[in-house]
This record gives structure tokens, sequence and C-alpha cells, in this order.
């Protein structure tokens, strides 16, 4: 078994083993506050009446407030099976089962199996990736009109707070490590695929932005 590939299988792992709680945290708290970002951009972007792809989509809480605001059909991709059986639960408890579908496993890897999407959507994903610019091509392939992503700045308290990260991850025995990506570059490769960037918003350690894509560039 390759390294990417057992780096995967621990991911899938770490986020089933966390999933009760954070469907509790979720419960308890609302979207995180990235995620609001994300909702209030693809929102001022037009999500009404959009299909909706969303990789790396954990336990589906912001694809369903993205169908709430008008989206009209979601599909989601993530490695844990925890967190895609709470995804499916809480669909059928909203009232979205027909409206939703999840799929597990690498999104790089099964690209070419899902079908393009009006908006794209990466929360915390870029930074589970060492080659970054894979997953940005397949994912910006896969985006008719719009595409959001939120990913870590670079900053001391990114840096610090990843350097903590993986630590406790190599303590723990796991093969997963989080990444910082320049998002200089990230957003020269966004451009390269014909998009612009429509919105942006900030936390401390986040960067959420918001692209569309040029009319006249696919």
């Amino acid at each position: 078994m390759t390294c990417c590939a057992m780096s995967n299988a621990d991911t899938g792992r770490i986020f089933s083993r966390f999933a009760g709680m954070h469907r509790w945290r979720h419960r308890l708290l609302g979207l995180e506050r990235t995620q609001r970002q994300l909702v209030a951009g693809l929102r001022r972007a037009g999500i009404v009446d959009a299909s909706l792809l969303e990789v790396g989509c954990g336990a589906g809480e912001l694809q369903r407030a993205l169908l709430r605001a008008g989206a009209s059909q979601a599909t989601g991709v993530d490695l844990s099976a925890g967190m895609l059986a709470i995804a499916r639960a809480e669909a059928a408890a909203s009232g979205m089962s027909n409206r939703t579908e999840y799929r597990q496993g690498d999104f790089t890897a099964m690209a070419e199996e899902l079908p393009d999407a009006d908006a794209v959507v990466l929360d915390k994903v870029v930074c589970c990736y060492p080659d970054w610019e894979r997953m940005l091509d397949r994912s910006l392939g896969k985006a008719r009109r719009l595409y959001a992503l939120t990913y870590p700045r670079d900053r001391g308290l990114t840096r610090l707070v990843l350097r903590a990260m993986r630590w406790g991850l190599h303590r723990a025995g796991c093969c997963y490590q989080p990444y910082l990506h320049d998002p200089e570059r990230i957003a020269a490769r966004i451009r390269e695929h014909g998009f612009h960037r429509v919105d942006a918003a900030l936390t401390p350690v986040w960067l959420t932005e918001v692209y569309a894509r040029a009319r006249d560039s696919r």
C-alpha cells in the first residue's frame, strides 16, 4: 500500500472516529464560521437552482444549508464512512434524501465517475492533500459555473496550529498529515482554469474564496 493510500485510509478512520462528536457539535453550535462564509459567498454569487458537488462533504451540514439557500441538488464525496452515514441520516431527517447523493472514496481517484455540477465546494480539503495541484485540477474540471473553497492562510498562527496537529497525529501513529500550500499559487491555478474571484472572507486561520467561471472560458 502506498503512503498516499495509507494516508487516505487513516483520514477516513480519524473522521469516522469523531463523526458522532462532530454531529453533536453541529447540533449545539450550528455551522462553523468558514461554512457560514461559504454559504454567504455562494448566495451572493448565485446558488439558487444550482447543482452542487462537495468534495470532502463530511456529515453534509454545509450541503443541507446550501440546499435550504436554494440549490437544487447535491452530491457529496468523502473518505469517511462514519461521516457519510450521518450525512445520509440527517438528509433523510431533513426531507432531503431525494436531493442528495453520497459517495465514499478519494475524489482524485474517482473524479471521472462523478457528474459535473454548477458549483463545486471544498471546505478545508486542499490542506489534506500533498498534491494540491491534482486536487484543484480535477475539482475545477467539474465546475460549470462556481468554485468555492476554504484553505489555510499562510501565516505564523497557521503554521503553529498545523505543527501541533502533525505532532499529535505522529504520536498517535497516524500517517495522515495536514499541509500548508501557497495561497498565491492556489489562486493562480484557479485563474488558469478560467475563473475569477468574486467573494472572499477570513478567519485567523482560514481563507474562504468563491470564484466564478468567465462566460467564454468553457
